[in-house]
């Protein structure tokens, strides 16, 4: 029984593979009506935040793991002082949860980072514009996701409600303010990357193709795999810069690592720096699901439970995934006759919530030889479904 701790469409996407590898899957779920537990039969209510909810829940299980990376520091420590088998580990998943954990342990790895520093109060900030300049980006530590908890700071003004709150979460001790604010300089990068590993408690690892992915308003709207026009030499070092973060961290599961592609810069020798880590399925992993010998979610419960891993190679030169979020149309299936029958080929996946725009709902993958043409497929069956076009 393989326990995963939030029940959202990456808990829920678990299933599939679970069921061809005879796997039982049990997830805590926010509600009744949670994505994950619309399709899998164990999943019991509980908040993620209630130790004796989480406890009660692992009990059952033979191994966890994790839909988000926000279960707390005390949920987690309860759990290891009760023997419960974790990936990622508590020791591990700190580097996903606190972006200035992550930050520093990677600049001591000597992997690059952008420029950072960590601000409490206004000097802080005035000397770190010093030596990067403004703009510069902002960064709560802990619970961003998706744009939510970052700010284009222009000015002393654009963080004057932020350092308060910095001062109030230090004083109290609580709050995701009160290791202070992670700044860091505004990184004039080419394209975005992602690059997708996974790691078992034996060692070994496995990685698929480094990706490409498009973001609009700080949501990832399209991944494009591989990632084009990428050398062999750079594809090879964001990749091997992946899995020694993996290793170096002691990961276990699926470990994405967002990167910035920056190109022939002077300041930036290896063209790319890393950007945020997250330890589990990931967005941009999506289009494994079709395009990829082994998904990222078959791959993750190989992991977690110490299998041996799949093969991650890609099945078609080019996949193309494209985000649905939410939009005009509360109702979305009417929409899969047009999209099914203009497009035989495009796989649409539904994740079973609520429709609100700009919340992800579903994708669509697209696999084939002519990229051009992929990338239109998968915008097209993703607007249609969102009710951006109508035709």
């Amino acid at each position: 029984m393989v326990g995963v701790i939030g029940g959202g469409q990456l808990a829920r996407m678990l299933q599939a593979p679970a069921v061809a590898l005879g796997v039982q899957l049990s997830v805590l779920a926010e509600s009744e009506d949670a994505s994950a537990a619309l399709v899998i039969p164990s999943a019991p209510v509980g908040a993620h935040t209630d130790t004796t909810a989480v406890r009660r829940f692992a009990q059952a299980c033979d191994v966890v793991t994790f839909d988000h990376e926000h279960v707390p520091a005390d949920v987690l420590d309860a759990l290891a002082e009760a023997g419960v088998d974790m990936h990622p580990s508590p020791a591990a998943l700190v580097f996903a949860q606190d972006k200035l954990a992550m930050r520093a342990r990677l600049t001591a790895l000597a992997i690059p980072c952008p420029r950072w520093a960590a601000a409490h109060t206004v000097l802080d900030v005035v000397n770190f514009a010093a030596v990067v300049g403004f703009p510069l980006i902002a960064k709560t530590p802990r619970g961003g996701y998706d744009g939510k908890g970052v700010r284009v700071v222009r000015g002393i003004d654009d963080l004057a409600d932020w350092l308060v709150e910095s001062e109030r979460d230090r004083h109290t001790g609580s709050g995701p303010l009160r290791d202070g604010i992670l700044l860091e300089e505004l990184v004039p990068f080419d394209h975005e990357l992602a690059v997708l590993v996974a790691r078992s408690p034996s060692g070994q690892a496995a990685a698929w193709p480094v990706v490409e992915t498009v973001q609009t308003d700080g949501i990832c709207t399209d991944v494009i795999a591989p990632a084009p026009d990428l050398t062999a030499e750079l594809a090879a070092a964001a990749t091997h810069a992946a899995l020694r973060i993996a290793g170096e961290l002691g990961v276990t599961g699926v470990l994405a690592v967002e990167m910035f592609r920056v190109g022939e810069h002077p300041a930036y020798p290896d063209g790319f720096l890393v950007n945020e880590l997250a330890m589990r399925p990931h967005n941009s992993g999506h289009w494994s699901i079709d395009g990829a010998v082994t998904s990222q979610f078959e791959q993750h419960l190989r992991a977690v439970l110490d299998l041996p891993l799949g093969d991650p190679r890609p099945v078609a030169p080019w996949t193309v995934m494209a985000n649905v979020l939410g939009g005009d149309y509360p109702q979305i299936y009417p929409a899969y006759r047009h999209v099914m029958a203009r497009d035989p080929g495009a796989k649409v996946h539904m994740y079973g919530k609520g429709v609100r725009p700009g919340r992800k709902v579903g994708h669509v993958s697209v696999s084939g030889e002519d990229l051009a043409d992929l990338r239109e497929r998968a915008r097209h069956a993703a607007d249609y479904l969102q009710g951006i076009i109508t035709e």
